[in-house]
């Protein structure tokens, strides 16, 4: 499998919601409702919210595609958190928010992660940051085993809303 990592633009919004629409229920806690997951998907990860990511000049997305097709993206964020909990957890300043990293599943275990991760750490190495942060569902176990072995250290813990319902997250960091 080739694998390319660019930066998307705004003709890949609808291509990007539909990954994310694939993706985003797999990184939930079994115990999320389907209902709080379609909201979040809806009101986060449509092509509307993506064409506003897109534009935005503090998020850098990147794309993964292998043949032709996106099978993963990254989005970064620049810029001090605004969450009190992540601004205590988070030592490294500044830093780059790895905001949402999903792969689609046929194309787990083929490098897509790895690349994306990469792109992620190099976008941050020449923002001339000093390390790159994370928030990860605290029953993830899978994306958590990815991070810690991209040398993500977990540092604290943050709440995230999905839909009514509250999670867990641990934030995790890596210097660079």
């Amino acid at each position: 499998m080739t694998i390319t990592v660019d930066r998307a633009g705004l003709w890949d919004a609808e291509a990007l919601a539909d990954v994310a629409a694939v993706t985003f229920p797999l990184a939930c806690p079994p115990h999320a409702s389907k209902e709080d997951i379609e909201a979040f998907i809806d009101d986060v990860l449509s092509a509307e919210r993506f064409s506003e990511y897109l534009t935005d000049p503090a998020r850098t997305v990147l794309k993964a595609t292998s043949n032709g097709e996106i099978v993963g993206y990254v989005m970064l964020v620049d810029g001090a958190p605004e969450d009190d909990a992540v601004q205590s957890a988070v030592s490294l300043h500044p830093a780059t928010e790895i905001s949402k990293l999903y792969v689609l599943p046929g194309s787990h275990g083929t490098g897509v992660s790895a690349a994306l991760m990469d792109a992620a750490v190099e976008h941050a190495r020449s923002s001339n940051c000093a390390g790159v942060w994370l928030g990860v569902n605290q029953e993830n176990e899978r994306a958590q085993r990815f991070y810690i072995k991209n040398g993500f250290e977990r540092v604290g813990t943050k709440t995230f809303k999905v839909g009514a319902q509250t999670h867990r997250d641990f934030v995790m960091q890596r210097s660079l």
